[in-house]
């Protein structure tokens, strides 16, 4: 796929100023909830090269928790970039997202993005931009029904980024993806976004 570029051995600090240098003129974001993105949202607070005030800030998808608990993406998005001015939109089955500047996407070792699990069979053609779903089976880590963006929702975008946090194993089943050597979501997100001519940038 000639519309991805592979960019090896970036951490937070080298992450965050790539995005910080992609994020000009307020607009609406989505980004994911797990681990990796968090030390790359502080790095980027920090850094200050973003003025959040107008922009729009969309979680790709959360458990469905009150926002006060531990596993909400949305409340920890908000703890973070709230204070810093932005404006956090927490997902709901009757919101209607917005075209974004910046899809960010990490991947699951089993191919998932955002809540789009294997089991849950995405299409890029879902005539629904948001989903509540479950995940079968439940993440031990996090076993909650969920509530995602589709990836037409997902697709709806000027660029899409991935974060793999120097997962060995995500980055096997991301470049399988690229050659054609399986069909799970992330492999289906992204010929759709080379249909397209999104450009993909994904940080190993």
């Amino acid at each position: 796929m000639g519309n991805i570029t592979m960019i090896e051995g970036a951490d937070a600090g080298a992450i965050a100023a790539w995005l910080a240098a992609r994020l000009g003129e307020a607009g609406a974001i989505t980004i994911p909830g797990g681990s990796t993105p968090f030390p790359i949202l502080a790095a980027l607070i920090e850094q200050g090269a973003v003025d959040w005030a107008g922009w729009q800030v969309w979680p790709n998808d959360d458990r469905i928790v009150p926002e006060d608990h531990e596993a909400s993406n949305t409340g920890k998005i908000r703890a973070l970039l709230e204070p810093a001015g932005a404006a956090i939109t927490p997902l709901s089955e009757d919101c209607t997202p917005p075209h974004f500047a910046l899809t960010w996407l990490g991947m699951g070792p089993d191919g998932h993005i955002a809540s789009l699990f294997p089991n849950t069979d995405p299409k890029a053609d879902d005539p629904l931009m948001v989903r509540r779903l479950t995940p079968d089976p439940l993440p031990a880590h996090a076993p909650f029904d969920r509530i995602t963006l589709t990836i037409p929702a997902l697709l709806a975008t000027d660029a899409l980024v991935f974060t793999l946090g120097g997962a060995a194993d995500k980055r096997a089943v991301f470049e399988a993806a690229v050659r054609g050597e399986h069909d799970l979501p992330v492999a289906r997100l992204l010929g759709a976004a080379q249909a397209r001519g999104i450009p993909v940038t994904v940080f190993a």
